[in-house]
């Protein structure tokens, strides 16, 4: 006779699954949007020195799978009770998709009060009622109204002089925003609460500027380039800017952990669909070293869009050695193609 599938059994042997899963992608989620070029590399181009300092950037070590965000399976197996199957799917999901993908740096960790950085600490509610925080820094006649998406690790006030830079000399407005249990954002991260955020943070910045979401520049960083191609897909921007960002998550982990990569739902932050039916200006960078994002899963993104668009090959670098003097020669350049003049 055939022995009969015991639910417990095999939603206890899914929590494992998860677990296995945190340890193979073991600092592979730190990595991801969190170092910037050497401070003496960025002078040479003359650009901010620190964009995510990598003292921010948290601890390489193996995720754990977070008592509190199963706790319900656990409590359960701790008195002696079986989890159930649906126990074993949260806990699945929220470890294999979500669980390694977050590295929240908190407040008051950072300097919150950067020199030379006119900005005005701001709050929103995101769609289920989570408090958002970010900063929107003003310009003079804004040549753009642009929305900042970071990446997976730090927070807006390790951003402080790459912000400035958009703001001094590419001279755009920006609201920059920190994902939930991020900086002073509440909650804790969840790939559907951190859309959810982006969409509050864009209706914010239409608000204050009057600028409609059709005319704003959207802008992300490796996890942030993920989050802002979701956004395009359901409202188009004026224009796009995407660096070191994947096609699909599945490529990432295929790309750390390919034997456990088809645990990891397809649809999960699918940047390439999202993008695919977009046709308005796109800029997209990704260096060819790339050891967190795979470079040729950049490339299968940016071959999803149509339209006006670039793809700028940065020689020789790695996930965030994107900045470079080419580079942002190719920023400029860009900004100065979609720049309107608002007459403020």
């Amino acid at each position: 006779m055939a022995e009969r599938a015991d639910p417990g059994r095999n939603a206890m042997s899914s929590i494992r699954i998860a677990a296995l899963i945190a340890l193979a992608f073991s600092g592979v989620g730190a990595a991801v949007g969190c170092r910037s070029r050497s401070g003496e590399e960025m002078k040479q181009v003359g650009l901010p020195t620190e964009v995510a300092p990598a003292a921010e950037a948290p601890a390489t070590v193996a995720p754990e799978v977070d008592p509190d965000r199963v706790s319900e399976a656990t409590s359960r197996v701790h008195d002696g009770d079986p989890p159930t199957v649906a126990d074993a799917s949260r806990a699945t999901a929220t470890s294999a998709d979500e669980l390694f993908l977050f590295h929240p740096t908190k407040y008051p960790a950072g300097n919150w009060t950067p020199d030379r950085l006119t900005f005005e600490p701001v709050e929103f509610v995101s769609g289920d009622g989570t408090r958002i925080h970010g900063w929107f820094l003003p310009v003079d006649r804004p040549r753009a109204t642009l929305l900042y998406a970071h990446g997976n690790a730090g927070h807006v006030a390790s951003r402080a002089d790459w912000l400035r830079y958009l703001q001094e000399e590419l001279r755009v407005e920006v609201l920059a925003f920190d994902y939930r249990g991020y900086g002073r954002s509440e909650g804790e991260p969840t790939v559907a609460g951190c859309v959810d955020d982006a969409r509050a943070a864009r209706r914010w910045l239409s608000e204050r500027t009057g600028v409609s979401e059709s005319e704003m520049v959207l802008m992300g960083e490796s996890l942030g380039g993920a989050i802002v191609c979701r956004l395009a897909s359901e409202s188009p921007p004026r224009a796009l800017i995407l660096q070191s960002t994947f096609a699909s998550m599945r490529d990432v982990a295929a790309m750390h952990a390919p034997a456990l990569a088809w645990l990891v739902p397809k649809s999960k932050l699918d940047s390439a669909a999202a993008l695919e039916g977009y046709r308005g200006a796109l800029l997209q960078s990704h260096g060819d070293r790339d050891s967190v994002v795979p470079f040729e899963s950049g490339r299968r993104l940016f071959e999803r869009a149509g339209g006006d668009k670039r793809f700028v090959v940065v020689p020789g670098a790695d996930h965030n050695d994107w900045m470079t003097e080419s580079y942002s020669s190719e920023l400029a350049a860009f900004v100065d193609r979609i720049a309107v003049d608002r007459g403020h």
